[in-house]
């Protein structure tokens, strides 16, 4: 079925003319900065839009075919043009990801253009500024603002932990919170810590070091000790926060589904006055013992009805690493619902007890009796 705009002439159904458009680039906005070197930009707008002819001469790009793909092109070299205006040069991913939102923006209208995406600046450090990649990336760091504890779930590389760090770093410079406080359950990949060598804290640190490698990314790293001398940033595992009440601060769970239940319970209570709270996991990754229920899990059933606790869903569409990445996170999510679907088939087939015999085989041992 054509997606080609018809209509009826004497009872026969008429093709419209293909729709076109030219777009004219301002002179300020130099056609390498919106193409591509080597015009690696246009081939993925190319590949976006593969029903549609888009042609360049000069500052002029043409695009022929349908109306409503034509409106979207339209609109992405707006948007584009829009972020140029910032100083922030294009990407391949960028342009693919916008191409991405337009498309969802046609069927939402309070969808955000990608231009409030890729420009929503959180932290810049060094040259180098954080922002969302993507719209639930978006969506994620606008409902940290707006609730006191925010649960980031989603498959590794989405930014969940990353972003979260940068709005507790924000917050901290901004004078909004008086101390960060970053914590992960010590679980990782079955070890356990009285396998390792060294003392106490040199058996934790390796698990917490995902979480100082992302400080130094967002801070002056020879303020860093500083701070954690003086308290203001905190770095410990999450059998530390027991009994504690935390006030004035931006607190981090990491790693949270590898917490149980009780333990999930413990560390929300530890909220105090003026602070917020972030518990970043992914259900897909527990490395618990065998039996063990995720405390993750659990409180997405408890808490999911009680207002300013927000729960925000990344997916693959949303990892910002390798796009291998994405495809591997999807591959694996394939394969274990193939293993539940499986799973469910073996628990649904009667079993049968020993010495019984199939209901074909008595019919047949009774016509025998009979003959």
């Amino acid at each position: 079925m054509s997606d080609t705009p018809q209509t009826r002439t004497n009872g026969r159904p008429h093709r419209e003319a293909p729709a076109s458009t030219r777009i004219v680039i301002p002179e300020k906005h130099p056609m390498v900065t919106l193409l591509g070197a080597a015009d690696s930009l246009l081939r993925v707008i190319e590949q976006g839009f593969p029903q549609t002819d888009i042609h360049v001469r000069g500052n002029e790009v043409t695009a022929t075919g349908d109306r409503s793909e034509i409106r979207l092109v339209e609109q992405l070299f707006n948007e584009m043009m829009l972020v140029l205006r910032t100083g922030q040069p294009l990407t391949e991913d960028a342009v693919e990801r916008s191409i991405a939102m337009l498309r969802s923006a046609a069927e939402d209208p309070d969808h955000p253009a990608p231009s409030e995406v890729f420009t929503a600046n959180i932290l810049s450090n060094r040259g180098r500024t954080i922002r969302p990649k993507t719209l639930n990336q978006q969506r994620y760091v606008d409902a940290i603002d707006k609730h006191t504890i925010v649960f980031g779930l989603g498959p590794a590389g989405t930014g969940k932990t990353y972003l979260a760090m940068a709005k507790a770093v924000q917050a901290l410079q901004a004078k909004e919170v008086n101390r960060i406080i970053l914590t992960r359950p010590a679980v990782e990949a079955g070890e356990r810590l009285g396998f390792l060598p060294g003392t106490l804290y040199e058996k934790i640190d390796p698990y917490l070091r995902p979480l100082y490698d992302a400080l130094h990314d967002m801070m002056d790293p020879d303020s860093i000790p500083r701070l954690m001398a003086a308290g203001t940033i905190e770095v410990a595992p999450l059998a530390y926060m027991r009994g504690r009440t935390l006030n004035d601060a931006f607190i981090i769970l990491d790693e949270a589904q590898n917490t149980s239940p009780e333990q999930m319970k413990m560390f929300l209570t530890r909220l105090g006055f003026n602070s917020r709270v972030v518990v970043t996991g992914d259900t897909s990754q527990i490395d618990l013992p065998g039996g063990t229920r995720s405390g993750l899990k659990v409180v997405q059933e408890i808490l999911a009805d009680v207002p300013d606790i927000h729960f925000s869903v990344l997916t693959s569409t949303d990892v910002v690493r390798h796009k291998l990445v994405g495809r591997i996170v999807d591959a694996y999510e394939r394969w274990d619902a193939q293993q539940e679907a499986d799973q469910a088939g073996t628990d649904r087939k009667p079993v049968q007890r020993r010495g019984a015999r199939a209901p074909r085989q008595s019919q047949r041992q009774s016509h025998r009796t009979e003959s």
